[in-house]
């Protein structure tokens, strides 16, 4: 496919915009890029709106972990409303470079819940994002709250992630594990808060729940794509 067939708008969600070159990662065994993963993200957020939760975009979440001014960060944030939320969903990228766009080689998940104070970090292949899981945390951390208790919150390696069988399904992990905390929020007032959502994504998230994904993202771009 020539480039420009391939950089074709296809679709305006939201404030994404995918592209043709979108459908050809979603067609085959693929990494997925921060567009795809954004996009998911937004139709997540979209069909189960909430004021309590808050799924970040790759590109904010980069940000947030690569910001070299804190005061800038402070400003930054402020219109996401933090400490308003009782679940911020982040992803994590394994890029180092701030000057390269939509670098990087692997997806985890990060993602606070204000009830029990602790940011949980999923990775679906063994603990590969920790370090830049751990620079998401440091640097979010003293924004998720108005008081000093943000600052005690908690960072918890989830050792039992469930692990991709693959080296290209780490974005679809992401995107399940999202959904599955997401679900797990929305349905568990009044639950023992002990667990969180562990056990819901060490039953749920699984390689064929994962595989499905992918055509199932597809087929929600085309459907949207249909309607226009």
């Amino acid at each position: 496919m020539g480039k420009s067939a391939a950089d074709e708008k296809i679709l305006s969600y939201n404030d994404v915009v995918l592209r043709q070159s979108d459908l050809e990662i979603l067609s085959g065994p693929y990494y997925l890029n921060d567009r795809i993963i954004e996009f998911y993200f937004s139709l997540l957020s979209s069909s189960h709106p909430s004021q309590d939760i808050l799924l970040l975009s790759p590109s904010i979440a980069f940000w947030i972990a690569n910001c070299p001014d804190v005061g800038g960060l402070k400003d930054f944030l402020e219109p996401l409303k933090l400490p308003d939320k009782k679940l911020v969903i982040f992803p994590v990228n394994n890029n180092d470079d701030v000057s390269v766009a939509e670098g990087g080689s692997h997806w985890s998940l990060l993602a606070y819940c204000r009830s029990a104070n602790v940011f949980v970090h999923h990775d679906s292949n063994g603990q590969m994002n920790k370090r830049h899981a751990m620079r998401l945390f440091k640097s979010v951390v003293g924004f998720v709250g108005d008081s000093s208790s943000a600052c005690n919150a908690k960072y918890l390696e989830c050792i039992g992630t469930p692990q991709q069988v693959n080296g290209y399904d780490c974005g679809l992990y992401v995107t399940v594990t999202a959904r599955t905390i997401h679900c797990w929020h929305e349905s568990s007032e009044n639950k023992d808060a002990t667990d969180l959502w562990l056990s819901a994504v060490k039953e749920q998230v699984t390689p064929s729940v994962v595989s499905e994904m992918r055509k199932e993202i597809l087929g929600l771009i085309k459907d949207l794509m249909a309607k226009k």
